[in-house]
């Protein structure tokens, strides 16, 4: 029952205490929060509510998870995520986890997240009288000469209570007697100095052994003690006792000074003689602090040396009591105080904590987003444990300070880019201001997480495809492919046709694509005679969320092939078969033009390129046929013996790499003259002028696009042998070029004359609509005598 009123009563306090905190900070959930709780409070002690102290949501704690993340003293506590109340987890001993009268506190760190919050709650723990007063020694020798007069005094050691406040030793009470008495006097750090009284002469013939026992009392409830028994031993007279310079030596010293260092020089005198006066030296034992075991004394010189590392952080001052002890017999004793004062340098390095959820950030954060929680501490006091935090330069952080002292947020301060930068290793510098400065370092690697904000990219844009005609229907043609900045998910990318509204040059539908590979499969042969080149369009769409797509235009040019035969268009008689007849006078000259078989293939280049020669010919001393014209010349003058009619059969083929032909013929009926014919001689012998100059130039341009053809083939051969496979490999550069290379052949439709051409045209010629870019228009020139349309 006593236990559970004092837990009761410690809850109250803390209740209170905590309520008071609170609204003296106005309810500020960032401000430090102090709870009280005794010593040796049972485990499962509720502390406070954490939530309703820091204004939390209780229905978020879970999702949030609220947590402690301070150091080794977070088991000692545990926090509740479904109401928020702090429990003792552990046994807390404060003696254990606190040393000194000082107050003892726990500070614990509290960490929610989404958003990401950082609380400090401090915990003192308070004492309860759970120790007993302990002296250095149970036992204690003392030798007090028998002259010695009245009021002289003798130290007695302290005891020690690891209690602290009221529970502390408050006094002393030494056992009834009539020859002694305790003095007390205060010292130090509220600590008491005890002393052994004489209160009148002492007789050792009457009493040569005094044995007393001295009582050290708590300030606790019921009070606790301990004991020291104390053995006065009266020595015979040696009358005077050594004599300190002065009864508290105060010093100065750095820590961290060398062991071996001469501390001070303690010195006693004793104005007997001999052995009386002769003074040693020696360390009395300290219940307080382990000085003894720092420092050591010169029994003979009084000089006091270190013997072990002095360190500032674990003790500021230390405290030795020296006694001066002469060789009478009995010795006589003197104590004296020496008190060393610790400087502190600047030995500490700064330490930082940093307490991050995660090391991932979005490339799309906003500019302020947290990413961690960093906390500097420096062991050293005063500017020694002032510290100033840095990052790397050139790092898109920045650190922001926080209300609590050296505690900093690691935020961002510019905009990121996964593509340009995937990664940060940012080093936080912690420098104190201490001399020399000391620093520490702490790097952290921040991954910069993708985000689906880069559109699929073509390598170029357009695309050339080059298809020989007549292709295979489904086999694979071309292959398009798209590249993505992005990374996963956001990087993989399928390929679709753009559909268009179906008009003549949007030739989707013709093609089908692979979604994943970019694979086109055309789905129709093409034929170069019917479409020579057209275009569509390829979209590649990412699969992130939202998707990013772009496009390419893919132009195609058909390539010609050899598939077309040529087509006789003169002579054709009426049943529409290659067969003509033509009448000449037998008075002709030679190299009078007969007629001229003119042909026509649908083809380009060395696939139109016509040639003419005499498959069967009556007489082959009468007639030549020029192989690039088709005209029909004689070779000599016609005589009485020659026959009146001579069949001609003329072979047209092209130049492809499987040449095509046709057949024409021509019956050739001599006639006697007639007077009409001596003027169409005149006229004829005009015109075949005209013809021959014509034809000159028609060798010239044949010439000249022989020569620009088979460049255009060695470039191809070039381009080829230099290229991977490619479909998108550009075999020829002028792909609008159509028309019979080298023929030109000429006929009537109607009231108007055509001439099919190659690369020659004649002056003043046009294109006629719906030929193909084959057909030229050309002047009217009307049928002489024969009726034969001319060059």
């Amino acid at each position: 029952m006593e236990a559970q009123g004092q837990r009761r009563k410690w809850e109250c306090w803390g209740t209170a205490l905590s309520f008071a905190f609170l609204l003296c900070f106005g309810l500020q959930v960032s401000a430090q929060i102090k709870y009280y709780i005794p010593e040796e409070i049972k485990e499962g002690f509720i502390v406070g509510n954490i939530a309703k102290d820091l204004g939390l949501d209780i229905s978020t704690l879970t999702d949030r998870r609220l947590r402690i993340v301070s150091g080794s003293n977070d088991a000692l506590f545990q926090v509740n995520q479904n109401n928020g109340l702090m429990n003792v987890h552990k046994k807390i001993d404060r003696e254990e986890i606190c040393d000194g009268n000082s107050a003892c506190l726990i500070n614990l760190k509290l960490v929610v997240e989404n958003p990401l919050e950082i609380h400090y709650i401090v915990v003192e723990v308070t004492d309860v009288n759970d120790h007993y007063p302990i002296f250095p020694e149970n036992n204690l020798y003392l030798e007090i000469p028998e002259n010695t007069h009245p009021g002289a005094r003798f130290e007695l050691p302290t005891a020690r209570d690891l209690d602290s406040g009221s529970n502390s030793v408050r006094s002393y009470k030494l056992q009834q007697n009539d020859h002694f008495q305790l003095q007390l006097k205060d010292g130090e750090d509220d600590d008491k100095i005890i002393f052994l009284v004489v209160q009148k002469l002492l007789d050792r013939e009457q009493h040569a052994k005094h044995s007393l026992v001295l009582t050290a009392l708590d300030g606790g409830s019921p009070p606790k003690s301990g004991s020291l028994n104390i053995t006065v031993a009266i020595q015979d007279t040696n009358d005077n006792s050594p004599v300190f310079s002065m009864d508290t030596y105060t010093v100065t010293l750095n820590e961290n000074a060398p062991i071996g260092t001469v501390v001070v020089f303690v010195n006693a005198s004793d104005a007997d003689s001999g052995a009386n006066g002769e003074v040693e030296y020696s360390l009395r034992k300290s219940s307080k602090n382990s000085a003894n075991n720092i420092f050591s004394l010169d029994s003979i010189t009084g000089e006091i040396t270190i013997k072990r590392e002095v360190d500032y952080e674990e003790n500021e001052v230390y405290r030795l009591n020296v006694q001066a002890m002469d060789k009478g017999q009995p010795p006589r004793t003197v104590d004296c105080r020496v008190i060393i004062k610790i400087i502190d340098v600047n030995d500490n390095q700064p330490q930082i904590d940093v307490t991050s959820l995660s090391n991932v950030v979005s490339e799309n954060s906003k500019i302020g987003t947290v990413i961690s929680f960093i906390s500097v501490t420096d062991k050293d006091f005063g500017i020694n444990g002032k510290v100033i935090c840095s990052l790397t330069d050139g790092v898109p952080f920045e650190l922001k300070s926080s209300v609590q002292d050296n505690t900093y947020s690691l935020v961002t301060k510019k905009r990121l880019d996964r593509e340009l930068v995937s990664y940060y290793d940012v080093t936080i510098t912690a420098t104190d201001l201490g001399y020399p400065t000391l620093s520490a370092y702490k790097t952290l690697r921040i991954q910069v997480s993708d985000v689906n904000d880069n559109v699929p990219e073509f390598s170029q844009n357009p695309l050339e495809l080059y298809l020989p005609e007549n292709n295979a229907p489904s086999n694979s043609i071309f292959s398009v492919r798209a590249s993505d900045k992005d990374l996963n998910e956001n990087a993989v990318i399928s390929y679709s046709m753009i559909r268009g509204d179906g008009t003549r040059n949007n030739m989707a539908s013709s093609f089908q694509i692979d979604p994943e590979s970019g694979h086109i499969h055309a789905l129709k042969s093409f034929d170069f005679e019917t479409v020579k080149s057209f275009h569509f369009q390829v979209l590649a769409t990412d699969s992130g969320s939202p998707s990013l797509s772009s496009n390419v235009t893919v132009n195609v040019f058909i390539l010609d092939q050899n598939d077309n035969v040529p087509v006789i268009l003169y002579p054709v008689s009426a049943n529409g078969s290659a067969e003509g007849v033509e009448e000449i006078p037998r008075n002709v000259n030679a190299g009078h033009l007969v007629t001229k078989v003119r042909a026509y293939d649908a083809d380009i280049g060395y696939n139109g390129w016509l040639l003419f020669s005499l498959q069967e010919v009556s007489d082959h001393s009468l007639f030549s046929l020029d192989r690039y014209t088709g005209q029909i010349r004689t070779l000599r003058s016609f005589t009485e013996t020659d026959e009146a009619q001579h069949k001609l059969v003329i072979l047209v083929k092209d130049n492809g790499n499987v040449s095509l032909s046709a057949t024409a013929t021509v019956i050739v009926k001599v006639v006697e003259p007639k007077e009409a014919f001596a003027a169409s001689d005149v006229t004829n012998a005009v015109k075949d002028e005209e013809e021959n100059n014509v034809t000159f130039y028609l060798i010239i341009t044949l010439g000249s696009v022989s020569v620009l053809f088979i460049i255009s083939i060695i470039v191809l051969i070039v381009m080829q042998c230099s290229k991977s496979t490619d479909y998108s490999s550009k075999y020829l550069q002028d792909t609008n070029y159509d028309g019979t290379m080298c023929h030109s052949i000429q006929y009537r439709s109607g009231d108007k004359r055509y001439m099919l051409v190659g690369p020659r045209m004649s002056i003043g010629s046009t294109l006629a609509p719906g030929s193909n870019r084959n057909t030229l228009v050309i002047p009217d020139r009307r049928r002489r005598d024969s009726g034969e349309v001319r060059d």
